[in-house]
């Protein structure tokens, strides 16, 4: 049996949406999955180069590499008035080129705060370190994401959310795309749509066993966070919305992809939905 990697990142709603799998509630037909965990900028570099068959990613990243992966429909992360928050320490007052920490080069985040702060002075650095680079002055600002958005340290305050740069870019209220998977795309069609339909399984499962399956990754010392906190983060990130993408959720995509064309970081323009498997394909060699 071949094995497929895997790779997705430590936060706590990848970790939820992956560990059906991992404990054996939902198998792919074909194939052993084998997982690795690492951050998301780490992920997106590493999906740059092709090194794993299936991978999360940032979804700002996609155009690069929508000639070598297809996007998939599942273990998508969505804000809905909520996402990464742009902190400081509290009474301070940021200069128009002030020094910001951003968890990566290829991170949706980094996308729309360039798009939004064009004379800010960037440093790209591990997304676990950026609360302690703002709060021991290292950087003027950060961009928190995962579960830091609802840990961070008194001393700091929200400059801006994320999701209010999203709205004023996007002019509309479209949920806020952030990160999702994609598949290698030298992966045969039939097996492809084994695998994602496993992936999807996986988060359907995962999201109606939930009150089984937190407490066992709190047990395993699987997640950064307690309990109550992982109970929040997992409302936000890991819901009904993760298991497939739904039509407003590919036009928010589809607007982040305008939003990087028009401002100079995509050569091409492209859909979403023109990059997905064609899972009608196993319905049409049924026939």
């Amino acid at each position: 049996m071949k094995t497929i990697s895997v790779a997705h990142s430590p936060d706590a709603d990848d970790i939820f949406m992956y560990y059906a799998i991992k404990f054996g509630w939902v198998t792919p037909n074909d194939a052993k999955f084998e997982n690795i965990a690492l951050d998301i900028e780490t992920l997106n570099q590493a999906t740059l180069k092709g090194e794993f068959d299936i991978c999360a990613i940032s979804f700002a990243l996609y155009p690069f590499v929508k000639d070598d992966y297809a996007l998939l429909k599942t273990a998508v992360s969505f804000g809905e008035g909520y996402g990464p928050k742009l902190i400081k320490k509290k009474g301070t007052t940021l200069k128009r080129n002030f020094k910001v920490a951003l968890s990566g080069e290829f991170t949706t985040n980094a996308l729309l705060f360039k798009i939004a702060y064009p004379n800010a002075r960037i440093t790209y650095m591990n997304f676990l370190d950026i609360e302690k680079a703002v709060l021991d002055g290292s950087v003027d600002a950060g961009v928190l994401i995962h579960e830091s958005i609802l840990t961070y340290d008194n001393e700091l305050e929200v400059e801006k959310e994320m999701w209010a740069i999203w709205v004023e870019l996007s002019g509309a209220e479209l949920p806020l795309p952030l990160g999702g998977m994609c598949l290698r795309r030298s992966i045969p069609l039939h097996s492809a749509i084994n695998y994602e339909n496993t992936l999807i399984k996986a988060v359907e499962v995962a999201n109606k066993n939930r009150r089984v399956l937190a407490p066992m990754l709190l047990e395993k010392d699987l997640i950064r966070v307690d309990a109550p906190t992982l109970d929040k983060y997992l409302d936000l990130y890991a819901n009904d919305n993760s298991v497939k993408m739904s039509e407003i959720q590919y036009k928010a995509l589809d607007k982040l992809f305008e939003l990087g064309y028009k401002n100079g970081f995509y050569e091409n323009l492209i859909k979403s939905e023109d990059f997905l498997i064609p899972s009608e394909y196993e319905e049409l060699r049924a026939r």
